[in-house]
């Protein structure tokens, strides 16, 4: 199985609803330790993007773009920002592309994790989303079954929340709670969490 056009409108779609749900979920996890918007960030980008999915092209690396621009059209967030370089990240390395492999998903994660380093220049091990695509492409290594990478990019964000929850922040506006933070969940880090499950979930109707 490969990820073509019309995967990815299906992920897009699951997305969109999965950010619906969880958009007080998310702002207060973000009250705790940020701005409390995160999930206004997130539903109001992933509407954004489910707008352009009937448009999208076949050029996987076209389509990637596209929902890049059109997530940061909804906010200026900084967290949304790492999310547009992320996936420009990965646009750039599949364009061209009609259809990505299971394959690639933990190299993919791999170029949007360091890229978002770079961006957000930050470092692992601060308990942000970047542990959180870490432990991702980690966990995806070395795996080519649609079902394996989907069952392990779930563990691998879930075991990366499980690691940091009782770790103090370090980067980004949650190192001003320190300690503080400890026994809290990162708002990013639960974010990608959410994403992650929405997207292996590819049996979803």
């Amino acid at each position: 199985m490969s990820i073509e056009r019309a995967d990815l409108q299906a992920a897009i779609a699951r997305l969109a609803a999965a950010m619906e749900r969880d958009f007080e979920t998310l702002n207060a996890a973000d009250a705790a330790l940020g701005d409390g918007d995160l999930g206004v960030t997130m539903t109001r980008g992933m509407r954004q993007v489910a707008q352009k999915a009937d448009d999208l092209p076949e050029d996987l690396g076209l389509a990637l773009l596209a929902c890049a621009k059109a997530f940061t059209s909804s906010s200026g967030s900084s967290y949304g920002t790492l999310m547009a370089t992320g996936l420009m990240a990965m646009a750039k390395d599949v364009k061209g592309k009609t259809r990505i492999e299971a394959a690639d998903v933990s190299r993919l994660v791999g170029l949007a994790r360091d890229a978002m380093m770079a961006r957000g220049k930050a470092e692992l091990g601060g308990k942000t989303v970047l542990d959180s695509l870490d432990a991702v492409a980690l966990a995806t290594a070395d795996k080519s079954d649609p079902d394996a990478v989907a069952r392990a990019a779930v563990e691998g964000a879930n075991s990366a929340m499980d690691a940091f929850r009782d770790k103090p922040a370090t980067v980004g506006r949650a190192r001003i709670f320190a300690d503080k933070s400890r026994g809290m969940d990162d708002p990013g880090m639960l974010a990608m969490t959410s994403v992650v499950t929405a997207l292996a979930d590819h049996k979803q109707a």
